[in-house]
């Protein structure tokens, strides 16, 4: 069994969650956290937890992916397992298109408006099935839910960690 130090950590990405053991062989049922289901097929190892485990195998049931690892051939070690993530190494994150995001990258932002002043930090992505939504919690405490539309959101830089949106106008009843 090989540890992940700390530091190592912070350059991972999630990818799933194990659940509830499956069967009396070891297997696992795995809660995927991935856009991309098929990288479950190519990996020979993952780190789950702060463990680095090797996969022996890999099968599809329903919307779960069931695992087996070396390291935990039977139900009962398996079991340990249960709750804790599956993680890679951000290089293993899966190419984007030009204009897409992972949904950790976003989450953290810092989020302005057109004329440079900061609304709040992004700490959620919901996804609505039309179009994923950027739920900020706002310097006062509010929340504030961004649609993920071009026509809200005129930039995003990852690196520069900030986010400018213009938020349409809300009408009042108070009129």
């Amino acid at each position: 069994m090989t540890r992940l130090s700390p530091s190592a950590a912070k350059n991972r990405i999630t990818i799933g969650k194990v659940g509830a053991p499956h069967g009396i062989h070891g297997e696992l049922r795995i809660i995927p956290l991935t856009d991309f289901l098929e990288r479950f097929e190519t990996m020979r190892e993952v780190q789950v937890g702060d463990e680095l485990l090797h996969i022996e195998s890999v099968k599809y049931h329903k919307n779960l992916v069931l695992m087996r690892f070396r390291e935990y051939p039977v139900r009962e070690k398996a079991q340990e397992l249960t709750g804790k993530l599956l993680t890679v190494d951000r290089s293993e994150a899966a190419p984007l298109e030009e204009g897409e995001f992972y949904t950790f990258d976003i989450i953290g932002l810092h989020v302005f408006d057109e004329a440079g002043q900061e609304l709040g930090v992004v700490e959620n992505v919901l996804r609505t099935g039309s179009n994923d939504v950027y739920q900020t919690r706002g310097l006062d405490g509010r929340e504030i839910l961004i649609p993920a539309l071009k026509s809200v959101v005129h930039a995003i830089d990852i690196h520069g960690g900030r986010m400018v949106v213009e938020l349409p106008e809300v009408e009042s009843d108070a009129d």
